[in-house]
């Protein structure tokens, strides 16, 4: 299992970066498990989300989710979602331009079985589960154990190895 990603520094292109990142949100969906109250009936997709109107991965997340399934879930990718809809996502991404509703959102969610995903470097202090930072050039992630906890997700030992592993408290 290889969720590490390889180079994404100032010479890669940005959407190099969000590729990267794209394939991290694909591959968390195998590491966690959803309980079934996530889901509104057993026909409902698995929802991948993103946040508000920008729209960092182009393509890339579509194509690398095609025809893709999760426990027997077609993948489905949502974009501009808001309000109640955020309760409908298995996993909600939330990009740099979504800072400032950020906290709003992620106290919305909190204790829910929504796998909180973010980039921005308060993430997990404001109550998100999982955040990509740089690290010499790699695409990285850290988690916030304390976050997950709160939650009826199941995290795997084998993702959380990976990752840097903080327990931040909500403020």
């Amino acid at each position: 299992m290889v969720l590490l990603a390889g180079p994404a520094g100032a010479a890669a292109p940005r959407s190099s970066e969000y590729t990267l990142k794209a394939a991290f949100l694909f591959n968390f969906t195998k590491f966690v498990d959803w309980p079934a109250d996530a889901f509104a009936d057993e026909k409902s997709p698995f929802n991948l989300c993103v946040l508000g109107g920008e729209d960092p991965f182009g393509g890339s997340l579509d194509e690398l989710v095609a025809n893709e399934a999760v426990n027997g879930r077609p993948i489905a990718v949502r974009r501009r979602v808001r309000g109640a809809d955020l309760r409908t996502c298995q996993i909600l991404f939330i990009g740099r331009a979504e800072r400032e509703r950020q906290p709003e959102v992620l106290a919305s969610l909190r204790g829910l079985p929504v796998l909180t995903v973010g980039e921005t470097d308060r993430f997990l202090s404001e109550g998100g589960l999982f955040n990509f930072f740089l690290e010499a050039n790699r695409v990285r992630f850290e988690v916030n154990l304390a976050a997950v906890e709160r939650t009826p997700l199941k995290i795997s030992s084998k993702l959380l190895r990976l990752a840097k592993v903080t327990a931040e408290e909500h403020r």
